[in-house]
């Protein structure tokens, strides 16, 4: 979220109104909460090869 917030041509929302817009960026601020973790070592992620197999 640090970097998020630190490019300026991104400006965080604290509310929308759209459920599916809504959704997204939920999950998109999710994904970079997985990404923190697992460059702090708390999180172990799937590689792009098992993602692939479970489609």
């Amino acid at each position: 979220m640090e970097l998020v917030k630190s490019l300026d041509f991104i400006s965080v929302v604290k509310e929308v109104k759209d459920e599916k817009k809504s959704e997204f960026i939920s999950d998109l601020a999710e994904a970079f909460n997985d990404v923190k973790l697992y460059e702090q070592g708390k999180k172990k992620l799937k590689s792009a090869k098992d993602l692939l197999s479970e489609l």
